[in-house]
């Protein structure tokens, strides 16, 4: 573990129905929080934080979370994650995730922002058991420059596999990737400088909640675009792009909302930060 940054490790488990920690670890510039319940419901949740405030040259991160059955976690991070400047290495986070059936973990982060001349690479493999449940959000955005640049950044690249019972289901790529491509092309930004994204994999997704979701987020607007896509498996991704962190957090927020109240039947706890 000494060629790590930081490395955490949580299993969780559910005990006369409150989500508990089984093992928690963590080491170098990676830590966890206590555990606070924000309601009734027994549903944990986590802030990661990262002492050192941001990633610089060559850092490397490692996470693996597992949630024993019937377990509900939400795991969040304190802040926006900062990639800085990276001339010789670049940044790597990776992650693992394993779930057991009747679990759920929403896995929400703050914004990850690259800087002038940053190159991070962040790699994400889910393994889930049928009967597990799943929910992921991500926003992507260009940090300040000296000259006022935008996508001063050199490369995010951003990987998520999904294993459902040993079965590769979902397996989705983001490469932003200014230096070799016109980034504010068709396919790519668009014209917009943020990009927001949310997966979620479990058996209660359904058409319903994909038009219930449709309902809620689309305008005839210039503000912002946005796409929604069933998965192969009951599972469905939402896209956004946008010129804000503040405009894709209201339309995370307003899924995730509806989402919840379709999976448990009521709505999630607000995650206040500042």
């Amino acid at each position: 573990m000494k060629d790590w940054t930081g490395v955490l490790r949580l299993e969780a488990e559910e005990r006369n129905g409150k989500t508990v920690a089984k093992r928690v670890y963590f080491q170098g510039a990676f830590k966890v929080m206590r555990p606070i319940y924000h309601d009734d419901s027994g549903q944990a949740c986590y802030y990661i934080l990262n002492p050192g405030g941001g990633y610089l040259d060559g850092d490397r991160y490692q996470m693996k979370i597992s949630l024993n059955e019937r377990a509900r976690l939400t795991l969040t991070t304190q802040s926006a994650t900062k990639i800085y400047k990276t001339p010789n290495q670049l940044a790597y986070h990776e992650t693992e995730i394993n779930l057991k059936k009747g679990s759920y973990l929403e896995y929400i982060t703050d914004p990850l922002i690259g800087y002038q001349d940053a190159r991070y690479k962040q790699k994400t493999v889910i393994n889930m058991e049928k009967g597990a449940a799943f929910l992921y959000s991500d926003i992507i955005t260009s940090g300040w420059s000296p000259n006022g640049k935008q996508f001063s950044y050199d490369l995010l690249q951003l990987i998520n596999e999904i294993y459902l019972d040993g079965e590769l289901v979902v397996y989705d790529h983001i490469k932003l990737d200014p230096l070799h491509v016109n980034i504010t092309s068709l396919g790519f930004m668009e014209g917009f400088t943020h990009l927001g994204s949310m997966i979620v994999v479990g058996e209660q997704v359904n058409h319903d909640l994909l038009d219930q979701l449709y309902e809620a987020i689309h305008e005839d607007t210039n503000e912002y675009k946005v796409g929604l896509s069933l998965l192969p498996v009951a599972g469905l991704i939402v896209r956004v792009l946008a010129n804000s962190t503040q405009v894709i957090e209201k339309i995370h927020t307003k899924c995730h909302h509806i989402i919840y109240q379709q999976f448990f039947n009521t709505t999630p706890s607000f995650l206040r930060k500042y």
